[in-house]
């Protein structure tokens, strides 16, 4: 039997049949009220917030991680440091596709020796890039401690742990 075109969709349903099924996982509202409650939890869990230094991950933690430290500011009162850290060096999924991935800005402003690190990105989902951003901080010195924040766990990660990482101080 040929393949009778009249059985396929047209118009406006074909095209909604191509297009990539898309969810809203949380509107403007929606990732504001997470982010004041995600810098409430921060504050719950740390005493010296002096010693905060957020760093955003490109390109969805960066905006993040500024509103996050606009959070903080907003409830304690303490201007937070906040970085921008590219992990595309870092990355161990990016190496045999033969082609050099765009590199991204860095901005680390100051050293983030003794410090607790909060990383931001926006999507937690195989891990990678938080393993990859874990390495790129060594470069600018050993935090006391890393926090990872994300928006959107992936429903099947539910069960994965985040958990603060304490570098040794071999």
């Amino acid at each position: 039997m040929a393949n009778d075109s009249r059985l396929e969709p047209h118009g406006e349903a074909a095209r909604r049949e191509r297009a990539p099924r898309e969810r809203v996982v949380l509107d403007d509202l929606g990732i504001r009220r997470a982010v004041i409650r995600i810098a409430h939890e921060v504050v719950e869990r740390n005493e010296d917030l002096h010693g905060l230094y957020v760093v955003g991950i490109p390109n969805g933690g960066v905006p993040l991680a500024r509103q996050l430290a606009e959070a903080l500011r907003d409830i304690t009162g303490i201007d937070v440091v906040v970085g921008i850290l590219d992990t595309t060096l870092y990355r161990d999924d990016l190496t045999g596709s033969g082609e050099r991935p765009p590199l991204r800005r860095t901005e680390m402003p100051s050293a983030v020796d003794d410090r607790i690190v909060v990383l931001v990105d926006d999507v937690f989902s195989t891990g990678r890039t938080v393993r990859a951003a874990m390495d790129a901080l060594m470069d600018f010195g050993r935090p006391r401690a890393v926090q990872v924040v994300a928006l959107v766990l992936p429903e099947a990660l539910i069960e994965v742990d985040l958990v603060a990482v304490v570098p040794s101080r071999d």
